[in-house]
């Protein structure tokens, strides 16, 4: 023990001695265990265990597969889920439906995402309560009326009643109900992002459809499970025929994490190969350094020997300065690790991940990176130890203790780790600048709209109000005419599902007197005509609709530039009729005029605006009177003459004169956030930002192990450098030796790194979406890599050529 502790004071002498030395191996390590830790918390969170389900491992989507292809989310009404809880694949089902719902015991109604499930869902998923219960079967008995009943989520209970632990047993006004809150759930249990879970009624109504939420019984594989459900859903595709897509499907059940690993699991494990590398990089700086270091001891360690140290002894003292160095860049690297985590997750795509799933740094996460900090330190302790601590004792006895050159193996190890380095920071860096590049190409993407300065305004409609057409179509209109006549509001417009840059409902539609054809599909967008004022989308041909031509419900419609290209490519549009014969009445939840489902007349066609996203094509799409279709919910465009968010309250207050009761929904935004938001732009931005800043980092740690390198090699030929030009070498001789040494391993690194970079290119250009591999971003990062090379060789080179000679000859 009194060894070991003489061992860790010299060890931390001998570190404070060289601050600059320690400082660098230590941030070395860290950065690399920090952003692994963060990174992998990640992965394991997202991937590897993001519910809190008991045998979430078993639960399942039911999906349609469509044979004209896309997926299909299946809704049942009640007696289906009933035969479905009866296949022998399937151990449990709930069904489930979401409505927006409001508060009305308070002083402004509150927007509340109500979440409604059958009784025998908490049993299902096997999460208990946090206070109270959950709901139970007495709360929801078959075909009869709920109880007034509610669990509250725990962000819900959080933000509306400050976390009050005496909350169960009150009661809460939802629509003007009172429901008694018999539970708070768990922190992780956030299913369908509810604010509140209700009991569900589940009917024999063949109109209803209900989403179900399936476990399947243990041992059960989703192939057996889709062969059995195939036949089921094909009778009820019988039975309720507008439920299923026309054209054939086949049945496949999806596990609940399947989705979010299609979206982002490519990605994050390509991020954890990257903080892999970067790790690596670490590791080989401090062992560069490490070694280096060990080189320049060789005179203390022949000393050493030379009085007595065995070489157990030497090779002790060595580990213990190692493993001090490992465990504090393991230690800092620990810290690091949780403000990089906060830093990854908020950058993570909104939807791209479950909301279960609890992101921290765990303790199988905490335990791997110590067991990584342990093994880093023997690695690193052991190999300068067993190749010092025997040294040649012939050194002590010359008149210079130090070698004119340093030892060829020492050398050669030196060369393979910078190269080493070099060409695994240029595939990193050629990885970030195909994704920076990508991403650069998608905020430059043509939108065909404007959406600075405006916003969307959701309004949810209270289940059991303005049942008829006639009012739900006034009531949407009064709100419109009292929005638009705001003195902020420039023009303002309904847009029940047309918000780009992803929108309208995917239908199939006919032309008259053309052959119908069931891969035919457009996408159809319900709005006011100002839509394209506020949107700044021009009219190229024909005549919008007016105000009256609204409120009755005309059969007209407006196309988009691909869908006059696409059918009319002679310009002929105009005139022409299509109809949608998915599109009709649904009461009391979607209201459509009678007729709806007629002939529609192509009045005009404006501009191209997104409406499948940021990347893909522009799709045929039509624009009708929202009146000709109205469901529970809609949407108000408004562009302002102030920053749109800041006039959001005055907004309310003015629905709020027309209905007291009326909430907005909670997400408003202005239309650059719903840019944002998309998918392919929130995991672009998410790839190229921590692909950029782990590059940057490897950058940064590759010219610090290519600087000690040549810093150590110009301390170690000092004398050398002395003799040569007291022989009269000139200055430009000396630097050109020093750049000399590097110029291999450099340009075997960056050699090596170009082919990696163009092997793996394919790899991750598939594996991130709109990432590049344009041959131009591969030769700027093999220059910018070599420019640093330079730099970091520059400094030793520059002193080395001002060393004086007679200085140099005398120096030990």
């Amino acid at each position: 023990m009194q060894t070991f502790l003489q061992d860790l004071q010299y060890a931390l002498r001998q570190l404070r001695n060289s601050p600059g030395f320690a400082g660098t191996a230590i941030l070395s390590l860290a950065l690399g265990i920090g952003a692994t830790t963060a990174v992998f918390s990640v992965v394991y969170a997202v991937l590897m265990n993001p519910y809190p389900y008991r045998g979430a491992e078993r639960m399942v989507h039911l999906v349609l597969e469509k044979k004209t292809g896309g997926r299909f989310f299946v809704g049942l009404t009640g007696p289906q889920l009933h035969q479905i809880r009866l296949a022998k694949s399937v151990e449990s089902v709930v069904a489930e439906d979401h409505w927006s719902l409001t508060t009305t015991d308070g002083d402004v109604p509150d927007d509340v995402a109500g979440v409604y499930l059958t009784s025998n869902a908490f049993e299902h998923f096997g999460v208990p309560a946090l206070l109270g219960r959950g709901l139970i079967p007495s709360d929801a008995p078959y075909g009869r009326d709920p109880q007034p009943v509610v669990v509250l989520s725990n962000a819900f209970w959080q933000r509306h009643y400050n976390g009050n632990r005496d909350i169960v047993g009150k009661t809460i006004q939802l629509v003007h109900k009172t429901y008694t809150i018999v539970g708070v759930a768990q922190p992780r249990f956030t299913w369908g992002d509810g604010d509140v879970y209700l009991p569900l009624k589940l009917t024999s109504d063949p109109t209803r459809q209900f989403s179900p939420a399936t476990k399947l019984e243990p041992g059960v594989s989703h192939e057996a499970a889709d062969a059995e459900l195939q036949s089921l859903f094909e009778q009820f595709a019988r039975e309720t025929p507008g439920h299923f897509p026309t054209g054939g499907f086949r049945v496949r059940v999806q596990g609940l994490n399947e989705m979010f690993v299609e979206r982002l699991g490519r990605t994050l494990f390509l991020l954890l190969g990257a903080v892999g590398l970067l790790l690596v990089i670490g590791c080989a700086n401090v062992s560069i350094l490490l070694l280096a270091r060990g080189t320049a001891r060789q005179h203390e360690l022949a000393i050493r020997a030379a009085i007595g140290s065995s070489r157990a002894r030497i090779l002790r003292q060595l580990l213990t300065e190692s493993l001090v160095l490992s465990i504090s860049g393991a230690t800092l690297g620990v810290l690091l690790a949780y403000r990089a985590l906060s830093a990854i997750v908020a950058w993570l795509p909104e939807f791209s991940f479950p909301h279960e799933a609890a992101i921290s740094i765990n303790l199988p996460v905490l335990f791997f990176s110590v067991g990584l900090a342990l093994a880093t330190g023997i690695l690193f302790g052991l190999s300068p130890a067993l190749q010092f601590s025997r040294p040649e004792l012939s050194q002590v006895m010359q008149a210079s203790a130090r070698k004119l050159t340093a030892g060829v193996r020492g050398k050669r190890t030196h060369n393979i780790l910078v190269a080493s380095q070099i060409a695994l920071t240029l595939v990193l860096l050629t990885a970030a600048g195909g994704a920076m590049a990508g991403f650069v190409r998608l905020m430059h993407t043509s939108l065909g709209y404007d959406p600075h300065g405006a916003m969307s305004v959701g309004l949810p409609v209270h289940d059991g109000t303005f049942k008829t057409w006639e009012e739900r179509a006034a009531y949407f209109d009064h709100i419109h005419q009292s929005i638009a006549s705001m003195p902020e509001v420039v023009s303002a417009g309904v847009s029940s599902n047309a918000t780009p840059p992803d929108n309208g409902a995917e239908v199939k539609f006919e032309i008259q007197g053309g052959v119908a054809r069931e891969q035919d599909r457009l996408r159809a967008n319900l709005i006011s005509p100002e839509y394209f004022a506020v949107l700044h989308i021009p009219l190229l041909q024909g005549r919008l609709w007016d105000r009256a031509e609204t409120l009755r419900g005309a059969r007209v419609a407006v196309i988009n530039q691909t869908m006059a290209r696409t059918f009319w490519p002679h310009g002929d549009a105009i005139g022409r009729q299509i109809r949608l014969p998915e599109m009709k009445d649904e009461p009391p939840f979607q209201l459509a005029p009678q007729g709806s489902d007629g002939w529609l007349r192509i009045v005009g066609v404006v501009g191209d605006a997104r409406d499948d996203g940021l990347r893909n094509p522009i799709k045929p799409a039509v624009y009708l009177p929202y009146t000709l279709f109205m469901g529970m919910y809609t949407q108000f465009l408004v562009r302002t003459r102030v920053p749109p968010l800041t006039l959001l309250h005055s907004i309310r207050a003015e629905i709020q004169k027309i209905n007291a009761e009326q909430q907005v929904a909670n997400n408003t935004r202005d239309l650059e956030h719903w840019i944002t938001r998309q998918r392919e732009w929130a995991q672009e931005r998410f790839v190229a930002t921590l692909f950029g800043a782990f590059s940057i980092l490897a950058l940064a740690l590759a010219a610090i192990g290519l600087y000690s390198v040549v810093s150590y090699g110009v301390a170690q030929r000092t004398n050398e450098f002395g003799i040569r030009m007291a022989l009269g070498a000139s200055r430009m001789d000396v630097r050109r030796l020093v750049f000399a040494s590097t110029a291999i391993s450099v340009g075997g690194g960056l050699a090596a790194g170009g082919v990696l970079s163009l092997v793996l290119g394919k790899l991750i250009s598939s594996w991130v979406d709109g990432s590049s591999r344009d041959p131009l971003i591969l030769l700027g990062v093999v220059l910018l890599l070599a420019g640093v090379s330079v730099l970091a060789c520059l400094f030793p080179a520059r002193r080395a050529s001002s060393i004086d000679p007679i200085t140099a000859l005398r120096y030990e």
